[in-house]
């Protein structure tokens, strides 16, 4: 029933049944040092446009709390200027093609005087029109 990979060690020294028991585990600590090198790294690359808080702290084994106050003292130091982290990124806008005015499709004029026919639509001015009719009156 005893587990093989650890030892029962109890604090009291003794080897009788006593009831509390320590388990020591080896290894490093859940706590990581990083250095200042590897955190400036890690700030700029979450300062990258288009760079994901979550995703960046997911990368590193961070939380985006500690990446976030990383930024806060370099701001506080003088390393991180104030307005580079608190700009807003906005997306691009992007037209597809040029906007037109919807309009009525236009209606085809076409006019006949003598072997001469004159087409256009009905957007012509009525000045212009008359004129036109005049001069091809005149020219037959």
């Amino acid at each position: 029933m005893g587990l093989d990979s650890k030892k029962d060690v109890h604090l009291d020294g003794s080897s009788a049944g006593s009831v509390s028991r320590l388990e020591v585990l080896e290894g490093p600590s859940g706590r990581r040092v990083r250095s200042e090198a590897e955190r400036t790294r890690i700030v700029a690359e979450s300062l990258l446009p288009g760079a994901e808080m979550s995703e960046v702290a997911r990368k590193y084994g961070a939380t985006r709390w500690q990446i976030y106050d990383w930024r806060r003292r370099f701001r506080q130091r003088g390393l991180l200027p104030a307005c580079e982290a608190s700009q807003p990124t906005f997306a691009p806008l992007v037209v597809g093609g040029a906007l037109e005015e919807h309009q009525a499709p236009a209606i085809k004029l076409e006019i006949a005087i003598g072997d001469i026919v004159l087409r256009t639509d009905t957007a012509i001015d009525a000045e212009q029109l008359s004129r036109l009719i005049r001069v091809l009156r005149a020219s037959r």
